[in-house]
């Protein structure tokens, strides 16, 4: 019985330890702080990432000295670019907290712009999300990243992988797509996040936006139903 206790609690070690087994570097460290300072709904403890902003910092380090290879796969480099956009736009903001909006971490200009990290050639995070992860063509990479504020998709308490994006970002889009506060959706009439409008042409490279949508929603949408946009809060998702 003895032995078998020291084999399950080896097995267990190992276990999670292959969770990152496909990455060339560990997400360990930033997905223990998203398990600890993001609730399920994708509430974010800023005060709670600010006491441990340390543990961030050197996550955020790992990977400016690590920018993807070229030997990469498109999973491996699509987690990696996806938890950079997060880890560095929660640095920014604790960097600045309390603050009651992304937004009013720069006096003029866009925080996207902001160039405080360098990871390759890349230095911002619309360097991420414009050059990087939307030329990868996936557009469900855009309820990966987070953008901060109430009306962005949750953000996953959990790191994403090699292993797992994929899935994850699947499960997160009928999530969005089916999220009321986000998007009102009945047979007839839309209300869609200004997500679906800023970044259309994303969504709509394999059909039109309502076969998109239909993919994921729960509720089937006529084909000829009226399309608006909801207005975006800006405010943090706290």
């Amino acid at each position: 019985m003895k032995t078998l206790g020291v084999l399950l609690i080896i097995t267990s070690m190992l276990v999670s330890k292959t969770s990152f087994a496909a990455d060339p570097i560990s997400y360990q460290a930033f997905d223990e702080l998203l398990k600890k300072y993001v609730s399920d709904k994708g509430n974010v403890n800023y005060k709670g990432f600010k006491s441990e902003s340390a543990k961030l910092d050197e996550f955020c380090k790992l990977l400016e000295a690590n920018p993807p290879k070229d030997s990469w796969t498109t999973a491996q480099k699509k987690a990696f670019w996806i938890n950079a956009y997060n880890a560095m736009i929660i640095k920014l903001v604790i960097k600045h907290y309390p603050v009651n909006s992304v937004k009013n971490v720069v006096k003029k200009g866009k925080p996207w712009n902001l160039k405080f990290f360098k990871i390759g050639d890349i230095e911002d995070l619309d360097g991420i999300e414009h050059k990087i992860l939307r030329k990868m063509g996936d557009p469900k990479i855009h309820v990966g990243i987070n953008c901060a504020s109430f009306s962005c998709p949750k953000l996953n308490n959990k790191a994403f992988t090699a292993d797992n994006v994929d899935s994850e970002l699947e499960a997160l889009m009928k999530v969005f797509v089916n999220d009321a506060t986000k998007n009102k959706i009945t047979a007839s009439k839309v209300e869609l996040s200004e997500i679906f409008n800023w970044f259309k042409e994303d969504f709509t490279k394999k059909g039109t936006l309502i076969e998109f949508l239909n993919k994921y929603s729960t509720v089937k949408i006529n084909s000829s139903a009226s399309i608006s946009h909801l207005k975006y809060n800006w405010n943090l998702n706290e």
